[in-house]
C-alpha cells in the first residue's frame, strides 16, 4: 500500500524522505524491500515476490513459495498461486518497534524444488493513530497564595506513541489571567509542560483555578489530548523543591548484585524548618519496571539494586523521582533520572532448525539445502557474535548467509545409504565473549533409497542334477538372489529367459515370481533329453527397475526305466519266437543263434546279461551270458529229440531289473535240408539284419547328436569359468570301455567328497577319446554297485569279442 502524496507537506516530506532511504538500500543491496503503512487492512497486498524475484508464474504452486518469519507472529503471508504478499495480521509499528525509526521487518522468502532464500524487508510507515493522553484526565495542583509571579509548576506530561511528524508537537493552554504555559524539551520525544504563575494569587478573592491543557501532535489531521487542572490556592509554604541535576544520568551493567549503589537524587528547598525537610518517592502515575528493580531511601535520595537488571529485557530506563517538602501545605517537583544497562555475556546462543528436510535421496548432488539454520544470540556487541560449525568427518557443511545469523545446511560429498542409513548431526554454536558460551543442537537427516544396486545371486552360475520321470508340477529346484536396496527398490521377482536348443524352456518349465522356485512342466525323459541350460532373471521393482540373470546348467539322471529290447532274432511280424536250423551232425561248441537285445538306459541300467529261462535239454545248448550266442554243449545223437524250444531271459542290472525274453526253436535236420533251410534263413536273415541295422544306425544317431550339442554346450559353459578339472575329477581305473555291439554305453567314473558318480553317453567306436567336460549325464554309483577292475575288463573283453 502507497503513501497519499496530497495530504499536505509534511507527509510528502516524509515519504520522500523514506523513499530516498529505500533507493540507497536498493542500491546497496540485492534484497527486496517493500513499504506499507501500519493498520493497513488484512488482505492489503504489499507486493509481489514472484514477479519481483523473476520466479516462473506457472511453477510457482510446485516450488511451495512460502514466508518465514523467524517470530511467531505471522504478519505476512505470501499467495502460492500469483506471489502476492500481503498483510494476514493487524501491523502496529509502536508494537513492533516503539520509538525506533525506521521501523523495518525482515522476513525470508523460501521456496522449493530447489530449496532457495530471499530477503525481503518491509518498512512499516507510521500513520498517526495515537492521539496525545495524559497519564491522569484530572490534574491537582495546590500553589500558596504567597507564591510570586513568575513561579513555575511542572505539570504531567503528555505521551504519543507515534513518531515524528505524528508525535507530540505543543501544547495549548486555555484562555486565563494568571497563568502562562512553558514547555521544556528533554529530548526529541519528551516535553515537560510548565504552568508560570504571571499574576499574584489570592485565595481570599479566588480559591480555585480551572484550566485545559490540551496536548497536539504534528499528524494531518492533527490529533489531541486534554488535560483538566485545577489549581487550589493554599497559603503559607511558598517555595518547593530545587532538583540540583535534570536530568541524572547513571550507567550500570546488567545482572550487578542486589544492594549495588546507583547514584543519590539531590533537591533543595528553600524554606526553613519542616517546610524545607525534603521526602523523595517514586511517582506512581508513572510507575514502571524501573521501580521494581530500584529501591529508593525516601530520606536520602539514595537509589540503589533490589532486583535483577537485565539489559535483553531492557537497555534504557526513565526513572521519575517526586521530591516534596514536609510542609503542612508539601510543595513538590519531578527529578528525572535516566538509567542505562550495559550488556555482559549471560546469554547462550539459541539454534532454531526451520525447513528441515528430515529426508534426502542418497544421490542427492553436491550442494543440496538440507534445513536451514537460525542462529539467535540476545547479548550484543561481540558478546551477540556467535560462530556455527560442524564435525569434520561428515559429508554435510554450513554455508553462511549474507545477514550472518543465517545458515544453510548442505551436503559436500557423495551419499550412500547402503554404508550410513541416517545421520545425526552435531550444531555447535559459539559466541565471542569473554567467557564464550556454546549452544549444541543435533539434526537427523535420514537418507531415503534410490534403487543403485541390482540383485544379486547367491551361485553363479547354478548347477541342478534332476532324476528322470520326476512329478509334473512339483518344485526341483530353487533360485535365489537378495538387493541391498530397501522397501520396493529391494523387492526381487523372478523369469525365466533364453532357450534350449532353439525351444523355450517356458514350455516345460515355471518358476514362481515371488521366492524363484521353479516347477517342472513335465516329467523328464533321460532317453529324450540329458541336459539343458537356461538362464533366470531377477529384476528388482524400482523406477527404473534393475536386474541381474544367471545361467543355469541342468543335468538329467538316468532311471532303470527301460526294459531291455530284443532286437533279433526277430520274425518279419515282429514276434520274438524264432525257428532254427542246424545239421544234425554238428560238434560241440557250434555257434547256433546269437540272440541280440538293446536297452535305452545307460551304466548299470544297461548292462544286460542273459540267461535260460527255459530249455528242453540243458546238456545240448548252452547260452553264454554277456554275448548272448547259443552253442552246442555237445554232438547230437540219433536218441536227441529233432526239435528244442529255449527261452531266453535277457535282464538289465538296476536296481530292480527290467527284463524281456526271446524263444529260440531248433530244430535239427539231415545235412542237405540244412543246407537249403540256411541258404533261405541267410537271405531272410541278412533282410533283418539290414533292417535292424537300420534302425540301430538312427537311434545311435538321435543319441550321438545329443551327446554332441551336450558337449558343445558344455564347453562353452566351461569357457567362461576357470578351469579345474584336475582338483574336481578323476578318471576311476574302473574304466570299462564297452564299444562295439555289446551293451554297455560309453562311460568315465570319478568321485567329489563321499559320493561317486559315473559321467555316461552314447557308445563310442573303439579307441574314441572321452573328454571330461563332456556334458554327458552323471549317475550317482552307490558303493554296493562297485565292480571291481578285474571283472569289469573281462566284460569288456568279452563283449568286444562278440561284435557284429
Amino acid at each position: 500500500m502507497e503513501i497519499d502524496y496530497n495530504k499536505g507537506f509534511q507527509h510528502r516530506w516524509l515519504v520522500l524522505r523514506h523513499a530516498i532511504f529505500f533507493l540507497l538500500c536498493e542500491w546497496a543491496s540485492s534484497q527486496v524491500r517493500y513499504s506499507i503503512q501500519e493498520e493497513a487492512q488484512l488482505g492489503t497486498i504489499v507486493g509481489n515476490i514472484a514477479k519481483d524475484l523473476g520466479f516462473d508464474a506457472n511453477g510457482l504452486m510446485n516450488r511451495n513459495l512460502r514466508i518465514v518469519t523467524g517470530t511467531k507472529q505471522e504478519l505476512f503471508k505470501v499467495n502460492e498461486r500469483d506471489g502476492a504478499l500481503f498483510v494476514n495480521q493487524r501491523i502496529d509499528r509502536e508494537e513492533l518497534c516503539g520509538k525506533t525509526s525506521p521501523c523495518y521487518i525482515n522476513v525470508k522468502a523460501v521456496t522449493e524444488n530447489p530449496l532457495e532464500i530471499h530477503h525481503v524487508t518491509i518498512q512499516i510507515l507510521d500513520v498517526n493513530d495515537h492521539s496525545p493522553s495524559f497519564p491522569d484526565k484530572e490534574y491537582y495542583l495546590e500553589i500558596p497564595e504567597m507564591t510570586s509571579t513568575g513561579a513555575r509548576f511542572q505539570l504531567e506530561a503528555a505521551h504519543d506513541p507515534d513518531l515524528d511528524l505524528n508525535a507530540l508537537r505543543l501544547y495549548k493552554l486555555s484562555q486565563n489571567e494568571n497563568f502562562l504555559l512553558e514547555t521544556k524539551v528533554l529530548d526529541k520525544d519528551s516535553q515537560i509542560p510548565f504552568l508560570v504563575l504571571q499574576k499574584p494569587l489570592d485565595r481570599e478573592t479566588v480559591a480555585q483555578y480551572n484550566i485545559a491543557l490540551t496536548a497536539v501532535d504534528g499528524g494531518s489531521p492533527p490529533k489531541s489530548g486534554i488535560l483538566n487542572i485545577t489549581v487550589i490556592v493554599l497559603d503559607a509554604n511558598d517555595n518547593t523543591p530545587v532538583c540540583d541535576q535534570q536530568p541524572y544520568t547513571v550507567t550500570i551493567k546488567e545482572n550487578v548484585q542486589v544492594g549495588t549503589f546507583l547514584l543519590k537524587v539531590n533537591a533543595s528547598d528553600a524554606d526553613e524548618g519542616i517546610n524545607g525537610e525534603i521526602e523523595y518517592s517514586f511517582r506512581n502515575n508513572f510507575r514502571s519496571k524501573a521501580n521494581d528493580l530500584l529501591r529508593l531511601d525516601s530520606k536520602t535520595g539514595e537509589i540503589t539494586v533490589q532486583g535483577l537488571i537485565d539489559f535483553e529485557e531492557d537497555d534504557n530506563y526513565k526513572i521519575y523521582i517526586d521530591v516534596s517538602d514536609k510542609g503542612v501545605l508539601p510543595l513538590k517537583t519531578q527529578c528525572n533520572v535516566i538509567l542505562k544497562v550495559l550488556d555482559v555475556n549471560d546469554n547462550k546462543p539459541e539454534i532454531d532448525i526451520t525447513s528441515l528436510s528430515s529426508q534426502i535421496p542418497e544421490n542427492a548432488p553436491h550442494g543440496t539445502v538440507v534445513a536451514l539454520v537460525r542462529i539467535t544470540d540476545l547479548d550484543s556487541t561481540v558478546n551477540g557474535q556467535v560462530v556455527c560449525t560442524l564435525p569434520e568427518d561428515l559429508p554435510f557443511d554450513l554455508k553462511p548467509s549474507s545477514e550472518g545469523n543465517f545458515y544453510s545446511l548442505v551436503t559436500k560429498s557423495l551419499l550412500d545409504r547402503e554404508s550410513v542409513p541416517q545421520y545425526d548431526i552435531t550444531i555447535t554454536a559459539k559466541d565471542m565473549g569473554i567467557p564464550s558460551l556454546s549452544t549444541v543442537k543435533t539434526v537427523r537427516v535420514e537418507l531415503s533409497d534410490i534403487n543403485d544396486n541390482s540383485p544379486v545371486f547367491t551361485r553363479s552360475p547354478y548347477t541342478f542334477y534332476l532324476l528322470e520321470n520326476n512329478e509334473p508340477g512339483a518344485s526341483i529346484f530353487t533360485i535365489s538372489a537378495s538387493d541391498a536396496d530397501e522397501n520396493e527398490n529391494a523387492l526381487v521377482s523372478y523369469s525365466l529367459a533364453n532357450v534350449n536348443n532353439g525351444r523355450s524352456v517356458t514350455s516345460f518349465l515355471n518358476i514362481n515370481q515371488d521366492n524363484g522356485n521353479i516347477y517342472a512342466m513335465k516329467s523328464f525323459d533321460f532317453e529324450t533329453m540329458k541336459t539343458f541350460q537356461f538362464q533366470v532373471i531377477a529384476k528388482d521393482s524400482g523406477t527404473p527397475s534393475l536386474s541381474s540373470n544367471v545361467t543355469v546348467n541342468v543335468f538329467i539322471l538316468d532311471q532303470n526305466d527301460n526294459a531291455p529290447v530284443i532286437l533279433s532274432p526277430v520274425n518279419s511280424n515282429g514276434s520274438t519266437e524264432f525257428v532254427e536250423e542246424i545239421p544234425r551232425n554238428v560238434i560241440a561248441g557250434h555257434l547256433v543263434t546269437k540272440v541280440r537285445a538293446y536297452d535305452p538306459d545307460i551304466g548299470y541300467n544297461g548292462w544286460l546279461s542273459f540267461s535260460l529261462l527255459q530249455v528242453t535239454d540243458p546238456t545240448l545248448f548252452g547260452l553264454e551270458r554277456y554275448t548272448g550266442q547259443i552253442r552246442t554243449l555237445r554232438p547230437l545223437m540219433e536218441s536227441d529229440k529233432a526239435e528244442h524250444k529255449l527261452v531266453v531271459l535277457v535282464k538289465d542290472n538296476g536296481n530292480v531289473s527290467l527284463s524281456a525274453t526271446a524263444t529260440v526253436i531248433i530244430k535239427a535236420v539231415e545235412t542237405k535240408e540244412a543246407f537249403a533251410a540256411t541258404d533261405i534263413k541267410n537271405s531272410l536273415k541278412t533282410e533283418d539284419e539290414n533292417n535292424v541295422t537300420f534302425y540301430l544306425m538312427i537311434s545311435l544317431g538321435s543319441v550321438s547328436a545329443l551327446f554332441l550339442i551336450s558337449v558343445i554346450g558344455l564347453i562353452a559353459m566351461q569357457c567362461s569359468k576357470p578351469q579345474d578339472y584336475p582338483s574336481k575329477y578323476s578318471q576311476d581305473s574302473n574304466y570299462v570301455d564297452t564299444s562295439g555291439n555289446g551293451t554297455l554305453c560309453h562311460s568315465i567314473q570319478y568321485r567329489s567328497g563321499e559320493k561317486r558318480y559315473m559321467l555316461v553317453g552314447p557308445r563310442m567306436s573303439i579307441g574314441s577319446a572321452v573328454v571330461p567336460s563332456s556334458t554327458g549325464n552323471t549317475l550317482v554309483v552307490s558303493e554296493h554297485r562297485k565292480r571291481t577292475s578285474g571283472e569289469n575288463l573281462s566284460l569288456h573283453r568279452l563283449q568286444q569279442k562278440d561284435m557284429i
